[in-house]
């Protein structure tokens, strides 16, 4: 947003407006130090229980942030919505991360580490999704499509984190031409004809009745659910997401997929 954002030298009430990085914030060992998060930061579960209710990503709880009193917000500029963010930051220190690729969420989390004072845990994250992510195998440029709507659809396309994780797993994605969130039809699917249809579980919860479904419709594609989090969650969930994906590419070569 081109702001200049004074905060604490180590801040002890931060809000955090962003399900990923409320996770990154309490896998840093932070937990004492959020005083808000919203409806959907699922993760540490714990997080909704202990911390005061900020509302949500596009809808804040204005009143609600006013009585947790923050030295810190923490924002997205995809996650959030742009009103919001400056009425908040007329009253409070708001800083934003902007993330469309995989060395920006790593850049994310470096700077979280700084601002929070707790450079040696960030850093040591960082290095350790770097060897991790690296150690997974190498694809072999298969053509996949990334739905995360439904009525109408809607695909991952360039310019998005989730398609910067496809291409770090070598998966070539078929709307890569297409910027942001494009919407599509069946012909459209059909028209570019991906080796697999991948439904994310969120932010659409794509179901197995919905995965026999697109695949009744295209029987030259292959259609399976994928883990949404996994995906599209960076920060902290960058830790797990190589064991998932390590599962997910040999799941792939099966027979049963083939």
């Amino acid at each position: 947003m081109g702001n200049t954002v004074e905060v604490p030298l180590s801040p002890q009430r931060v809000v955090s407006l962003v399900p990923s990085q409320t996770e990154l914030l309490f896998d840093l060992g932070l937990e004492n130090r959020v005083a808000g998060v919203t409806r959907y930061c699922l993760h540490p579960e714990r997080a909704r229980r202990v911390c005061g209710d900020a509302g949500g990503t596009k809808r804040v709880k204005f009143a609600s942030i006013e009585s947790l009193k923050p030295d810190l917000i923490i924002g997205n500029k995809e996650e959030n919505d742009q009103e919001s963010i400056e009425m908040l930051a007329q009253h409070y220190p708001v800083w934003m991360s902007d993330i469309e690729n995989f060395d920006d969420a790593l850049v994310m989390v470096d700077l979280i580490g700084k601002l929070m004072n707790v450079d040696p845990q960030s850093t040591a994250m960082v290095k350790q999704i770097r060897e991790d992510w690296q150690a997974l195998p190498d694809g072999d440029q298969t053509s996949v499509a990334y739905l995360i709507w439904k009525k109408p659809y809607m695909a991952s396309g360039s310019s998005t984190f989730i398609h910067a994780v496809l291409e770090k797993l070598n998966f070539r994605n078929v709307f890569a031409d297409c910027p942001r969130y494009p919407k599509i039809d069946l012909d459209a699917l059909i028209e570019r004809a991906p080796e697999w249809v991948f439904l994310s579980s969120e932010p659409f919860p794509f179901t197995q009745d919905h995965v026999q479904e697109l695949a009744k419709l295209l029987p030259k594609s292959r259609v399976i659910r994928v883990d949404g989090e996994m995906f599209s969650w960076y920060g902290s969930r960058l830790c797990l997401a190589p064991t998932y994906f390590q599962s997910l590419l040999a799941q792939l070569k099966e027979p049963a997929f083939l």
